[in-house]
């Protein structure tokens, strides 16, 4: 999912790409921000690409 993100796509693409609702990808990407200590989308955006998730 942090990869759909840094590829800029919104919630509302993510979960129709992933057959998820939209409450559903908005509570795991808090829950993503969480664990790695990210505070927006612009941060997660650069923790993927300094892990090489993109």
């Amino acid at each position: 999912m942090l990869r759909l993100v840094a590829a800029g796509r919104t919630n509302r693409a993510i979960s129709a790409e992933l057959f998820l609702s939209e409450k559903t990808v908005a509570r795991h990407m808090s829950n993503i921000f969480t664990k790695v200590g990210l505070s927006s989308r612009a941060a997660a955006t650069a923790y993927a690409y300094e892990h090489d998730l993109v």
